[in-house]
């Protein structure tokens, strides 16, 4: 006997600190963790109160406490195995965020029956008889008490089992495995105890599943890691949700753009007087403004989603100059601003990069500097260093623009932040250019520098490794424009296919100054009927995104025909980065971006009309 009092002793050294290792460490809120930490306190005192009586029992055996003592230990026992219940009933229900508040109101109904059973239970364990023996130096306690707590044991141990078998998968997949091995050592324990009355493991063994428990399912690392886990599963949720809403609304938005700059371009071609051309050439320029925030937005949505990507290919850098110079030159308007530029003579005719990207961190840039330089200068220059076959290209844009705060560099490359300095609140832009150009220079392992004197102006430099490619440049035969006004396509017949009246308007009336035969037709179904009727063209332009059949299951139909040579090229608003790769791997043989450009209208019809 005096041996159990050791044991229990030790038992409750550990268990205070148990205590103190959970109670020093941050944990989470929850209905598990607060029965976890209840099962803690329930067992601390189980301990106490087995120590006591079994002292009691050793020391005088008639002692009038003894027996009240004896009955509030067999009390401790049934509310740790109503407590226990709770825990295991909660943990294998159905984990999912919607049952949430089901499950907490299930547990506190339960909580509500559980405590007026364990008032009626302790109301009788006090009224029935309990008693304490001693035979042969051996102390055990028996009777109608000791028995209603072995039979309330046993029944929970059914309802665990039973609990455990029915939500056996919600079980294995939280990893709560480890309940069944706490269930067989209190089984154990029961048995053993019940054979062996003077053992008194009971409350030992209660203790050593609470370990258990703690170093398993209510490790506070594990759930903060479990919950971690959990919130950025739930954030990348959101993110592929956001992702998904701006591909549609960009593709809403261009609709109608690619009607505005559709129209445009057509009304451009045509004798009109100069100032109805200036109005018509700002309503291009707006669409292009209005074009490039649409990018800008999901750019940024797909940075933050990590699903941008960097796409390596050959390019000629000399020529992405040219362009940035041009567009440069166009944004400046009727500003007088001295535009300098310097170029490295050393430039490789060819590097091996995302020409792409690199054109739109450049452009960022002297756009930004356009913005806000009102007289004076921008300077752009490129310069190299070349290195065993890497060129190091050393971009710098410098202006005598309002320049920028000490204290304000930082913001410039947060999303939607713009600097409310030296009267530029009439500035046009969301704040995403520099944001954008910061997250593409690091993905392509670049570096960015800013710096700025406030009022006098600023100097941002990139600095982007780029690998060199081994070949000489040769200049392109004549221009698109040129070949397109050089050549009769009036044997030409195009289809295009479009769910949208006004993209189909826009189509023909573009297609049809190149003096081709254009049919248009308004589904993926009438694109089938058409080509299985036997009508022949010459190219087919098929947007993506049509209710009941869109574009890429329309042409996946026509291509199980082998008899289908048709060259077809998607047309979609649906323009996100990586959208031209997922159609060629569709099945498409080229890809136009609405709105329509007509310089890559006029490169798809050299490439697929002008040999025929």
């Amino acid at each position: 006997m005096i041996c159990s009092i050791y044991f229990q002793i030790l038992s409750l050294v550990y268990m205070l600190l148990l205590m103190i290792v959970v109670f020093s460490k941050k944990r989470l809120k929850s209905i598990e963790n607060s029965l976890f930490v209840s099962l803690i306190f329930i067992n601390l005192t189980g301990l106490i109160l087995d120590i006591s009586s079994t002292y009691l029992a050793y020391v005088d055996i008639n002692n009038k406490f003894l027996n009240p003592l004896c009955k509030v230990y067999l009390v401790y026992l049934i509310c740790t195995c109503l407590v226990f219940t709770v825990y295991v009933i909660f943990v294998s229900m159905i984990n999912k965020d919607a049952l949430i508040e089901i499950k907490k109101r299930i547990v506190k109904n339960m909580l509500i029956v559980i405590t007026i059973i364990f008032v009626l239970l302790t109301v009788i364990i006090f009224l029935i008889p309990l008693y304490n023996i001693s035979e042969s130096g051996i102390i055990y306690t028996t009777g109608p008490g000791a028995n209603l707590t072995y039979a309330i044991v046993g029944v929970c141990t059914l309802i665990w089992i039973i609990s455990l078998l029915i939500n056996y998968k919600n079980i294995r997949d939280k990893k709560y495995l480890p309940i069944f091995v706490l269930i067989i050592c209190i089984i154990f324990a029961t048995i053993l105890q019940r054979i062996n009355p003077e053992l008194l493991i009971v409350t030992s063994m209660c203790c050593f599943i609470v370990y258990i428990m703690y170093f398993t399912i209510e490790n506070p690392d594990v759930k903060m890691l479990n919950e971690l886990n959990l919130a950025k599963d739930q954030a990348e949720k959101a993110n592929n949700s956001k992702t998904e809403f701006l591909s549609s609304m960009s593709h809403e938005i261009r609709t109608p753009l690619n009607a505005i700059v559709g129209l445009s371009q057509v009304l451009l071609e045509k004798d009109l007087p100069s100032d109805s051309k200036e109005d018509i050439e700002d309503i291009v320029m707006a669409s292009d403004t209005l074009l490039g925030i649409v990018n800008g937005i999901l750019d940024i949505s797909k940075i933050e989603a990590n699903k941008l990507e960097i796409l390596y290919t050959e390019y000629h850098p000399k020529k992405i100059i040219d362009e940035l110079i041009v567009l440069t030159k166009a944004r400046m308007g009727e500003k007088s601003l001295d535009f300098r530029t310097y170029f490295d003579s050393a430039i490789p005719d060819y590097l091996y990069g995302d020409s792409s990207r690199v054109k739109q961190i450049i452009l960022n840039i002297l756009t930004n500097s356009v913005k806000y330089t009102k007289e004076g200068f921008i300077d752009f220059r490129i310069s190299v260093i070349i290195k065993d076959n890497i060129c190091r290209l050393i971009i710098s844009v410098e202006d005598s623009g309002v320049g920028i705060k000490e204290e304000d560099i930082n913001k410039l490359f947060k999303k939607f932040e713009r600097l409310n300095e030296g009267g530029t609140t009439s500035i046009e832009g969301t704040g995403l250019g520099l944001a954008i150009t910061k997250k593409l220079v690091e993905m392509m392992g670049g570096k960015i520098f800013v710096q700025s004197i406030f009022g006098k102006g600023s100097k941002f430099t990139v600095v982007l490794d780029q690998k060199i490619v081994n070949k000489t440049f040769k200049k392109e035969e004549s221009d698109y424009t040129e070949v397109i006004q050089s050549v009769d396509f009036s044997d030409k017949k195009v289809l295009v296919v479009d769910d949208n009246t006004l993209n189909l308007k826009v189509a023909q009336r573009l297609l049809t100054t190149y003096g081709m035969q254009v049919d248009i037709i308004e589904s993926g179904f009438g694109l089938i009927e058409k080509i299985e009727a036997g009508e022949v063209y010459d190219l087919i332009l098929l947007d993506d995104m049509m209710p009941k059949l869109s574009g890429t299951e329309a042409l996946k139909k026509l291509r199980t025909s082998p008899n289908f040579k048709i060259p077809t090229i998607a047309m979609t608003a649906n323009a996100i980065e990586g959208m031209r790769e997922k159609y060629l791997s569709d099945g498409f043989d080229d890809y136009l971006a609405k709105p329509i450009d007509k310089k890559e209208l006029n490169r798809v019809i050299i490439k697929y009309l002008y040999s025929k």
